[in-house]
């Protein structure tokens, strides 16, 4: 479900949202994939992770102030 809200999100420009949902999802996935020891899984979750991960410090979404949703409109 994660995956879906973060891609509805990307497709309605809901920044930073999308971002945090799709890297919520592609966390679940990953612990997902680790429990069924499905290790290509791990592979490509893990890679989607770490792209994720690397697009917030990219963006400076981790660093934003605590009132940004307030002063987004």
């Amino acid at each position: 479900m994660a995956v879906v809200l973060g891609a509805a999100f990307t497709s309605l420009r809901i920044d930073p949202l999308n971002i945090y949902f799709l890297n919520l999802g592609a966390a679940l996935y990953l612990i997902w994939s680790i429990r069924i020891r499905e290790w290509n899984l791990v592979i490509v979750n893990g890679v989607l992770l770490a792209i994720y991960v690397f697009g917030l410090l990219w963006t400076g979404y981790l660093d934003m102030p605590a009132d940004f949703f307030r002063n987004a409109s």
